[in-house]
């Protein structure tokens, strides 16, 4: 089953923030206190009409062409109230890529990270996850517990900061973020 994701992600604070100076935006709860905003059609042409620049035009938020020029400076201003994240997830048959980056303090501060395609993550983990990390994400000890006893048992599960704060339920953005 495939999996698509592009998404702003931070303190469920800060993005009811953003949501409130975009008002197309869908603001989606995670767990540990993170929530996330689609990149939905909506979404991003509001974005690009309140930042002056184009929808899908190469710009300054960090290579991620998907989000409207200008946007970087929108990313780094509402960054100043806590560290946001824009990320990008695209699997299918268990190959695939991500990217994150995380703007704090109004500038960028990491990344942009990127997975190759059928490269295994480095022992820091994936860029998802290493952003969700600086977020404030972490896997609980006792989830860790029972991930390394599922993976001694039969290999099946790990879990990470993006299973620990729910992304996974978030498989398809297309599905879960259409309008009701």
């Amino acid at each position: 089953m495939p999996y698509e994701l592009q998404a702003l992600i931070g303190s469920a604070e800060l993005l009811a923030v953003a949501a409130a100076e975009v008002p197309v935006a869908r603001l989606a709860p995670l767990s540990q206190g993170l929530a996330l905003i689609p990149a939905t059609p909506a979404f991003l042409a509001a974005l690009a009409y309140q930042v002056g620049g184009s929808e899908g035009a190469l710009g300054d938020a960090a290579g991620f062409d998907w989000l409207p020029d200008g946007s970087g400076r929108r990313l780094a201003a509402w960054s100043k109230a806590g560290p946001i994240a824009c990320v990008e997830a695209c699997f299918f048959g268990g190959s695939g890529t991500q990217r994150a980056a995380v703007w704090a303090d109004g500038r960028l501060v990491l990344g942009p990270l990127t997975s190759a395609e059928f490269a295994p993550f480095p022992p820091e983990g994936s860029p998802i996850s290493r952003a969700l990390r600086r977020l404030g994400a972490h896997v609980e000890p006792a989830r860790a517990d029972r991930a390394d006893r599922a993976d001694k048992v039969d290999g099946a599960h790990h879990v990470d900061e993006f299973e620990a704060v729910g992304l996974p339920a978030h498989r398809s953005t297309a599905r879960w973020a259409a309008p009701a």
